[in-house]
């Protein structure tokens, strides 16, 4: 992706995702939209992975009692911003194959600063985001699409994982 926003060598002036994820950054669901954008032109794509508490995770398995209660996850920030860079590297080689320019970073935890501190570099022309099921997404009962919307003005198209 060509930092200062000027076309690539195709000629025509490719649109500009900014794609917010991460927990579901392999999902079929949002790998489906981003092809569908490739396939609609010229197109690049900036993934933004928050670098998400470990113990704000949804689990993938439910949560075992142990006597005491529920076992807590604890690790460190920058054992988090490990993780989210893991997940970050795996999903731009996923993206690759699909045949259009991408690149990413590791972003603050929170989703609005991050994609607030990829907006300060980057020019985009619509924010993808991706989340969880309903019931078990932060994001979405903090209202992230909405809010995202309002404050950079853009179309904010959100994905949302099917439960297996």
């Amino acid at each position: 992706m060509s930092e200062n926003g000027t076309p690539t060598t195709s000629g025509a002036t490719p649109r500009r995702y900014m794609v917010l994820a991460y927990q579901t950054l392999d999902r079929d669901e949002l790998m489906q939209v981003v092809q569908e954008r490739v396939t609609a032109g010229p197109s690049e794509f900036w993934v933004v992975v928050p670098a998400t508490p470990v113990g704000d995770l949804a689990p993938s398995l439910p949560a075992i009692p142990v006597m005491g209660g529920v076992p807590v996850i604890q690790a460190s920030p920058e054992e988090a911003r490990r993780m989210a860079q893991t997940k970050l590297d795996a999903a731009l080689e996923q993206l690759k194959t699909l045949g259009a320019p991408v690149g990413g970073e590791v972003g603050e935890a929170d989703p609005m600063r991050a994609a607030k501190r990829a907006m300060e570099s980057r020019q985009f022309d619509e924010i993808i985001v991706s989340t969880l099921p309903a019931h078990l997404s932060r994001w979405l009962h903090e209202d992230l699409p909405r809010r995202l919307e309002r404050k950079f003005h853009l179309p904010v198209t959100h994905v949302a994982a099917v439960q297996d």
